[in-house]
């Protein structure tokens, strides 16, 4: 049982996630903290923080939808690719030592850090693929989504960094994509705990009704302001990933 003016403080903290996560990504650097503080067990806390994120993550995805930000249809290969991806690395990871990915993973988003940094491309109108849209995006998603399911931390700087560098989009319209394949890849772990009884769901509940504002509010922050909010969060989220990663593993 949990007094309800901790409840009422997760909650709070579920819409500061969402509003992050919407335009950036990074929400678990928030909630996992959070949820840890309480005395919910690690396991616990990431169990609890698929459940109530994945919630802010959709209310994202539909706001950015419904302004035409993002075809849902065009998605539906790259959505079962990273589907499918994410159960396998969940399954993969009970079989396989991932400590080397402790390492490469931080140096990884330091690299998206430095792209989003300087690279000219980022803009708030479309750019030139440089891929097949249709082609290579459930191959990347299914990639990316092997390693959600695996690892996790990342995936949507991941995700950010291919809809830009590779496919061309805008920073709002990176976002938007970003968000709907983060729901698929999500999911799948999500279904795992689950089944596990890992979930705390008073905590989870209340935390997801934040995340429903944050999401929202996030989502039309990012659509307003586009380029000049998305990609200073965004290299700010993947230094402070990647430092905690280092240094607070």
């Amino acid at each position: 049982m949990f007094d309800i003016w901790v409840l009422v403080l997760l909650g709070c903290v579920g819409v500061i996630a969402g509003f992050v996560d919407a335009v950036a990504g990074g929400g678990g650097l928030i909630t996992i903290p959070a949820l840890l503080s309480v005395g919910i067990s690690p396991v616990g806390a990431i169990a609890t923080n698929k459940a109530q994120a994945i919630v802010g993550t959709t209310m994202a995805a539909w706001t950015y939808w419904r302004k035409g930000y993002v075809s849902i249809l065009s998605l539906v290969p790259a959505i079962g690719a990273a589907l499918i991806g994410s159960l396998l690395g969940a399954i993969v990871v009970k079989q396989i030592d991932t400590s080397a990915l402790e390492i490469a993973v931080p140096l990884a988003v330091i690299a998206v850090a430095l792209y989003f940094t300087f690279s000219p491309s980022i803009k708030d109108i479309d750019g030139a693929p440089r891929l097949s849209f249709a082609i290579a995006l459930p191959i990347f998603a299914f990639i990316i989504g092997f390693y959600d399911g695996l690892f996790g931390p990342g995936t949507g700087s991941f995700f950010m960094l291919a809809f830009v560098a590779l496919f061309g989009l805008s920073a709002a319209r990176a976002t938007a994509h970003t968000k709907v394949l983060n729901v698929a890849s999500n999911l799948a772990a999500l279904v795992f705990f689950v089944f596990a009884g890992d979930v705390v769901w008073p905590v989870a509940i209340v935390m997801a009704l934040g995340q429903l504002l944050g999401g929202y509010l996030g989502a039309i922050t990012g659509i307003r302001f586009g380029a000049k909010i998305i990609r200073p969060l965004v290299i700010g989220v993947s230094i402070i990933l990647a430092a905690k990663l280092l240094f607070f593993p």
